[in-house]
This record gives structure tokens, C-alpha cells and sequence, in this order.
């Protein structure tokens, strides 16, 4: 299986950056697509951004130009960088892998997702 452990979540000031970290472990080998979710208090969680095995990347609408996701696979890492921050992005951030395998034609799929990290957009 593959864990996931988001990290470098805090509080910010509105216009300020953050950098999230997703460090996976496990069966990385068999990971596919990865990327970031969030869920603010009394709302849906909902897709930040996504990256493929191919680094192709995709963005919600409300973050588009401000976050950027990366990975790095050497070190089984996901990126997401935060930049100009609003209080409307204060939500507790989840990691996501999606993950196949399989004796041949890796036949098998399974979604993970971390524990999630705190970020507070606030003056």
C-alpha cells in the first residue's frame, strides 16, 4: 500500500505563500496520478490540483495562477506552492495518490489520502 504525510501547513497573512509537502512512502512504484485537495469548515472537499505520471498538470479555477504542483519523484515527494494567499484558501489541505498495479496489466486501483494539514489565511 502507500501512505502519504502532508506537512508545512500554518498561518499566514492574506497575500503571504506557503509550500505543502506530500512525502509517500509505501509502494510508490505503483503511483500514478497524485495531487491536492481541500476542505474549508462546512464545505465539500474539493480538487486543488492534480498531477499525472507525466507531469501534466490541472488547477481549480480559484487557484489557478497563484498554486503550482510538482513532484519529484526520486524523492516519492508531492509539491504544492502557495502563493498569494487569500482567506478563502484557508482549509485543511489532503494529499492524494491514485496507484495501480497488478501481475501484468496492472489491473488494480486504489485511491489514498494523507491526514491532512492546517492552512489559516488571516491578518
Amino acid at each position: 500500500q502507500v501512505q502519504l504525510v502532508e506537512s508545512g501547513g500554518g498561518l499566514v497573512q492574506p497575500g503571504g505563500s506557503l509550500r505543502l509537502s506530500c512525502a509517500a512512502s509505501g509502494r510508490t512504484r505503483s503511483i500514478n496520478t497524485m495531487g491536492w485537495y481541500r476542505q474549508a469548515p462546512g464545505k465539500e472537499r474539493e480538487l486543488v490540483a492534480v498531477i499525472t505520471s507525466d507531469f501534466s498538470t490541472n488547477y481549480a479555477d480559484s487557484v489557478k495562477g497563484r498554486f503550482t504542483i510538482s513532484r519529484d519523484n526520486a524523492k516519492n515527494t508531492l509539491y504544492l506552492e502557495m502563493n498569494n494567499l487569500k482567506p478563502e484558501d484557508t482549509a485543511v489541505y489532503y494529499c492524494y495518490a491514485e496507484a495501480s498495479w497488478g501481475p501484468v496489466e496492472r489491473q488494480y486501483v486504489s485511491h489514498y489520502w494523507g491526514q491532512g494539514t492546517q492552512v489559516t489565511v488571516s491578518s
